[in-house]
């Protein structure tokens, strides 16, 4: 099978080293393959029968639902399959997650973040509605509802995770948290040891970078 790295627009705006970093770690141990940086809202062109391999969940689920002559796969579910990866450990700590709405309906999404975590050592306490039953971080209600509201609704869904610290897989979620008051933990970061930064908060600004950065690629 081939395979291709997509790492997603917000991971290469949010932190571009750890982007060159997933796609060196997949080289070792799937064999090199090419790196897809076209936006998947700009219909890439791909070999037919190409393994497309996602950090994004809206990347997930458009190259899941759109894209027919492709398959895709999460880097999660690629690094969790077996014990290849160097692992940090965190040493009990406790986390909430918020599982990212694009990727509801795919367990095989939770399951492997779970099984991640588990290998990191991290302690997870789960929110009321999680996994197929998770609901948005109130991000994605941007830009058909007032910002207010968004904002209001970011500040419930955090106020219902039980832990202090939140594990995110989707980079708008890491900024939903912030929002909310919450320290989001990226699944990025905490694979690579680093710290979580919320940077651009500004849910405006934010989705601007996105469109123009969507526009460039």
């Amino acid at each position: 099978m081939e395979y291709v790295y997509a790492p997603g627009c917000a991971l290469i705006l949010y932190k571009p080293h750890l982007a060159d970093r997933m796609h060196r770690v997949l080289d070792e141990h799937l064999g090199k393959m090419p790196r897809l940086d076209t936006c998947c809202r700009n219909h890439p062109e791909l070999p037919k029968g190409t393994c497309v391999i996602n950090t994004c969940p809206g990347c997930d689920r458009r190259y899941r639902s759109y894209y027919t002559d492709s398959t895709t796969t999460s880097v999660w579910e690629v690094i969790a399959e077996d014990d290849w990866f160097q692992y940090p450990d965190y040493m009990g700590a406790r986390m909430s997650v918020q599982d990212a709405c694009p990727t509801r309906s795919q367990a095989r999404v939770h399951i492997a973040i779970r099984t991640l975590l588990e290998k990191m050592n991290i302690d997870v306490v789960e929110p009321a509605r999680t996994r197929t039953n998770t609901i948005c971080c109130g991000d994605a209600l941007y830009p058909a509802k007032p910002l207010t509201e968004v904002e209001e609704t970011m500040r419930r869904r955090a106020a219902e995770m039980p832990e202090e610290n939140v594990v995110v897989y989707c980079v708008s979620c890491i900024k939903a948290m912030a929002i909310g008051g919450k320290k989001p933990r990226y699944m990025v970061d905490l694979l690579f040891g680093e710290e979580t930064e919320p940077q651009i908060t500004d849910t405006v600004k934010w989705h601007r970078q996105i469109d123009e950065f969507t526009l460039q690629h």
